[in-house]
């Protein structure tokens, strides 16, 4: 904390003592008056000049604290240095206030101590005005004073408190923390001797930087002789007095990044030595027992450790760090307390908008009951219609019925003729089916003997041309006739194989030419099948055309009677055959 917020924590008490009527303004004499004694207690040079300056108008009214900060800032803060005594200071502005907001008659504690508690709670207390401490602040000094009285910490007690407190404010002032420890409620089973040294040592530790005190035995410099000290450790020196009371100061050890402390060996009959090494020289201390000394060097160190590290006393950097904590869960609550304040907006909406279509659906319903009612009104006067056609309707529908069984008696006739005539339908589509299945018989068998044909003329052709060879082979030479003769046995076995492949070509060709003959049988009872049913048709009055079968083509001749194939089919095949003929010509 800065030396200024400390300092106006201490005015601003002094500035609210003034303000008798609680206005928030104090009269221009009280501040003149104010200013002059803050001006010799911090050792600052009073100008009277300037303070009439400031306060040279005409309104003689009293000064708010605002009016007062600009003169305040200016001619006081502005040019204070640390070289006053704080505790001067503070006793100057609790002289101010505390008669006026304090009753120490039912309190346990003297005036010194409810100073102490005041400076504490300045020490500890935000930095927002007007003044207050929070309960996490309030019981970290409650812990610390009852670790000072040596007793031990009621958790149950400080939460019963804490919900008291929480049910009216969540912070103290000074005044409600004085009358707080003042009444011993987190005292009891202690006198007020036990308190009052209570809250000295927490004064001396969070007011006066006091880190650790007590008696030690010391080396003098000059007669090398050991002397009892009262020592008290502060975060850049140690102060060592005649006694407690420090009454009689005797001397410092100033401390900073460059010091030391390390243990020595116990010698002239004195034990548990440490050394403290400072830039001007060394202190040879003695402790009563090896846990002070470690305790002691310890409790040096970390003062060392600090001052290279720049960093405040641990009681004031837990206490900063305490408060950002703070700042930092405030403001999440700041930011929690907007999310729910923009969710309850937006419920409130949501309630206006869900209350407006209640409105809505109401109001349907009730434009929804009205036509309901018209609905029922319209309904009955079309029942009444309806019925009234309807009687006319089956008086009509009696009429029809009479028509409709006269017509289907004449339907049941009519129906009974078509189905004949279908009946006779189906039947020459039958017969056309059979002629059409016949004609595709006598196809395929026309097919086959045109095949047939064709091999047994192939197979005559190399029958003659293979006579034709031999003979022509037998004229040639009389030397060859042995070889000859060979081959022409030979071939004479190859002849015979084709005589009777001739004589198989010749049956399946009888074969085919029964199978013709069957087919024509079946395509003329076909005919005549046909023609009978035209007949038929034609007596029940020409509903129905017969069809004729499509003529012929002009039919090729053969020696064994009409041809399955055409002049063109004919010529293929010979073509095909002389192909084959010249084939086997060249193999030979």
């Amino acid at each position: 904390m800065a030396l200024r917020d400390e300092l106006l924590k201490s005015i601003w008490h002094a500035f609210t003592a003034l303000d008798v009527d609680k206005s928030g303004k104090v009269s221009k004499s009280q501040l003149k008056v104010l200013s002059h004694n803050l001006c010799t207690v911090m050792k600052i040079p009073h100008d009277p000049v300037a303070l009439e300056e400031h306060f040279k108008d005409d309104d003689e009214g009293p000064v708010s604290n605002q009016g007062y900060m600009p003169y305040l800032n200016k001619f006081i803060l502005d040019k204070v240095t640390d070289n006053f005594d704080r505790q001067d200071f503070n006793k100057m502005c609790w002289t101010l206030c505390f008669r006026k907001n304090l009753d120490q008659n039912q309190l346990l504690i003297s005036n010194d101590d409810a100073f102490k508690i005041w400076s504490i709670f300045n020490f500890l207390s935000e930095d927002r005005y007007p003044l207050t401490m929070v309960t996490e602040e309030i019981e970290y000094f409650l812990r610390k004073l009852t670790e000072a009285m040596g007793g031990s910490w009621v958790e149950e007690r400080f939460e019963d408190y804490k919900l008291q407190l929480n049910s009216k404010q969540k912070s103290l002032n000074a005044w409600e923390l004085i009358v707080l420890v003042g009444s011993g409620h987190f005292s009891k089973g202690m006198d007020r001797q036990t308190l009052s040294m209570g809250i000295n040592e927490v004064y001396q530790e969070l007011i006066m930087d006091v880190l650790k005190q007590g008696y030690m035995m010391k080396k003098g410099h000059k007669r090398k002789n050991w002397t009892e000290r009262w020592f008290m450790l502060k975060p850049n020196s140690i102060s060592y007095y005649v006694s407690e009371d420090l009454a009689e100061k005797k001397g410092d050890i100033l401390l900073d990044g460059n010091c030391g402390v390390e243990a020595l060996q116990d010698k002239d009959g004195k034990k548990c030595l440490f050394l403290i090494k400072s830039l001007q020289k060394g202190f040879e201390i003695s402790a009563s027992d090896k846990k002070k000394k470690l305790e002691w060097i310890q409790a040096v160190q970390t003062c060392v450790s600090l001052l290279r590290q720049g960093r405040p006393a641990p009681h004031r950097e837990a206490r900063q760090k305490r408060r950002e904590l703070r700042l930092k869960q405030q403001a999440e609550q700041e930011e929690l307390e907007l999310r729910m304040s923009e969710l309850q907006t937006a419920n409130e909406a949501k309630q206006l908008e869900l209350e407006n279509m209640r409105k809505a659906l109401e109001e349907a319903a009730t434009n929804a009951a009205e036509e309901e009612r018209r609905r029922l009104e319209t309904q009955t006067e079309l029942q009444d219609r309806y019925r009234i056609d309807l009687e006319r309707e089956q008086t009509v529908r009696q009429q029809m019925e009479e028509q409709v069984a006269q017509k289907s008696t004449e339907l049941e006739q009519y129906l009974q003729r078509v189905q004949e005539l279908e009946d006779m339908y189906h039947q020459l589509e039958d017969a056309l089916e059979d002629e059409r299945r016949a004609r595709q018989d006598e196809e395929a068998v026309r097919r086959l003997q045109a095949r047939l044909l064709e091999e047994e003329a192939t197979k005559r052709i190399e029958l003659e041309e293979f006579h034709l060879r031999q003979q022509r082979a037998i004229s040639e030479t009389e030397a060859e006739k042995k070889e000859l003769e060979k081959a022409r046995l030979t071939k004479e076995s190859a002849l015979q194989a084709a005589m009777k492949q001739l004589e198989q070509l010749e049956q399946e060709r009888q074969g085919a030419l029964e199978q013709y003959q069957t087919v024509m049988k079946k395509l003329e009872d076909a005919t005549n099948n046909t023609k009978t049913w035209k007949h038929k048709v034609a007596e029940h009055e020409g509903m129905l055309r017969l069809i004729q079968p499509g003529s012929k083509g002009q039919q090729l001749i053969t020696n064994w009677g009409p041809a399955a194939f055409s002049d063109a089919e004919l010529s293929l095949r010979q073509k095909k055959w002389q192909e084959t003929k010249n084939q086997t010509t060249q193999a030979q």
